[in-house]
């Protein structure tokens, strides 16, 4: 296979101003993403259950890049390229097989699930495909400071965020259906925790692969559930009158 770095800064441009085109959409309009708590009933009839679709719509994001790799052969996936790519194909794998397995939530609208099953097996491609074909890492790159903080960040993030989604998951007791303060963790200071942590990972990924794509990965990912933090606090607060007013809806401290 060969790299074609237009294609590449196309895709990165269209992730950038995607995501502030999304992110215009959830906060300016008032309008999350229709699933989870904000799905409307009348869609029902057109969901699946939330296992099924997490499943479904992650698995690409992790199959397309690992099939990416295998067909690559060793030439293309020197050591530093198999350490970030395994970040990227290791997440998926946690979200695919674990959270997916995992999750109690509502029914997932359809539509949804198929968009983002589109984005996953896209967005999965052009990563691997950058990460093989483009990426240059050199044995330096190894000690390089950019490498060791995205790895800290990514790793902090992905803890963050396995933790929330653990907090979240057992908020409730066998038969309730009613909506609790979330607490402990992250939780203490921010409405998203399990947001701040997915983040946290892609601008670690980010830093560690010092690569256009991954930068406008993260910038999307920042604009698509960054709102959905603001959401969620919103509704914290509406909802409960004793909900902490020391919490953020998505930065500790600062928003």
């Amino acid at each position: 296979m060969f790299c074609c770095q237009t294609l590449f800064v196309s895709y990165s441009l269209i992730l950038i101003f995607g995501g502030i085109g999304f992110s215009y959409k959830q906060t300016v309009s008032q309008a999350p993403g229709r699933y989870g708590r904000y799905v409307k009933q009348s869609g029902a009839r057109k969901s699946v259950s939330a296992r099924v679709a997490w499943l479904l719509q992650e698995f690409p994001a992790f199959f397309v890049p690992l099939l990416l790799w295998y067909t690559a052969g060793y030439e293309t996936s020197a050591v530093g390229k198999a350490l970030l790519l395994s970040l990227f194909c290791g997440h998926y794998f946690q979200r695919t097989f674990i959270y997916a397995l995992l999750n109690k939530g509502q029914p997932f609208p359809l539509r949804i699930m198929i968009s983002a099953a589109i984005f996953c097996t896209v967005n999965g491609f052009f990563q691997g495909h950058y990460m093989l074909y483009c990426a240059q890492y050199d044995d330096a790159w190894l000690t390089d400071i950019r490498l060791i903080l995205g790895l800290i960040l990514f790793g902090l993030g992905m803890a963050i965020n396995i933790h929330s989604d653990h907090i979240l998951r057992n908020l409730r007791k066998p038969g309730e259906d009613h909506y609790k303060i979330p607490r402990g963790g992250l939780f203490e200071y921010v409405s998203g925790a399990n947001f701040f942590g997915e983040i946290l990972e892609w601008f670690g990924y980010a830093v560690a692969t010092w690569s256009l794509p991954a930068f406008s990965f993260a910038f999307f990912t920042t604009c698509s559930i960054g709102p959905r933090a603001y959401h969620h606090h919103r509704f914290y607060l509406q909802k409960f009158r004793d909900y902490p007013k020391t919490r953020k809806a998505l930065i500790p401290f600062i928003f």
